[in-house]
């Protein structure tokens, strides 16, 4: 079972659109007991960084048992940006810090916000994306995030600059393009995401 986190800062009607199309099984809850219980988690994200860690502060502890039980865990969009220690976009405000790294707006020079579809460069080695280079993905952000260690980045798109696409780390991934909106290459993602080992 996928279980979606309900956080009041996530687009929940496509994610959840995104696992119906391609078969599985969802719930979309805040229940913090449902949410430890649940083997896939979830995180989906619009809207500021500051807001989004007010809203998951109730929610961080299990968050943390989850990824340490090794249990996979999918972070999109501001889902990504938030698992990072900072952000740029609120000065002050602690990331989950579950990445270590910090998130910047996009430089100067370039359209803000990133929105539309480009092309993933898959850059290491990671199983939601097994069978996915070279296709092209939906974004929509003004921030991107910068980790501390290269190895952790598993794909990344031109925007200007190298723009860091998707993170992947033992049981932590993250997308910063919506695989939801991405037509079948999207979908592909969520199916690998679903196939993993727990």
């Amino acid at each position: 079972m996928i279980t979606i986190i309900d956080y009041k800062s996530g687009n929940l009607k496509s994610i959840s659109n995104g696992f119906r199309k391609i078969g599985a099984e969802y719930q979309i809850t805040d229940d913090k007991e449902v949410i430890a219980d649940s083997d896939y988690l979830v995180l989906p994200g619009v809207g500021a960084f500051g807001s989004a860690m007010e809203n998951l502060e109730p929610f961080k502890d299990v968050i943390y048992e989850h990824v340490n039980a090794d249990k996979p865990f999918l972070g999109i969009c501001l889902g990504q940006q938030v698992l990072m220690g900072s952000s740029e976009e609120s000065p002050g405000v602690e990331g989950l810090n579950l990445f270590k790294g910090h998130v910047e707006k996009l430089p100067e020079g370039v359209k803000i916000p990133h929105m539309g579809w480009n092309k993933l460069k898959v850059t290491n080695d990671s199983p939601i994306l097994e069978g996915i280079d070279g296709e092209y993905f939906y974004f929509v952000h003004s921030y991107h995030v910068i980790p501390d260690e290269d190895e952790i980045i598993a794909g990344t798109c031109d925007y200007g600059n190298s723009v860091v696409a998707s993170l992947s780390e033992n049981n932590l991934f993250s997308t910063q393009f919506h695989p939801e909106k991405s037509s079948k290459a999207g979908l592909k993602i969520l199916k690998n995401f679903t196939n993993l080992e727990i």
